[in-house]
């Protein structure tokens, strides 16, 4: 217990009681959006996915997938 006592006023003198008001407020917000982001996830299904478009190519690999399948044949 003491230990934790101590890692506290550590903490305290490091930032200062303004820095960890603002953070705590912060972190709350956070943890409250997270919580509601949650709830409306779970309200809503999971829309399927599909591969209606390829996916994005770089010039760099289509050549070399085409030299490798002109290597092989």
């Amino acid at each position: 217990m003491r230990e934790v006592l101590v890692i506290l006023v550590v903490v305290l003198l490091v930032f200062g009681t303004k820095k960890l008001r603002t953070i705590g407020s912060d972190l709350g917000a956070a943890v409250k959006g997270f919580k509601k982001g949650m709830a409306q996830g779970a309200a809503q299904p999971a829309a399927k996915v599909t591969a209606q478009q390829p996916d994005a190519e770089f010039p760099e690999v289509t050549a070399a997938r085409e030299r490798a399948e002109r290597d092989r044949s």
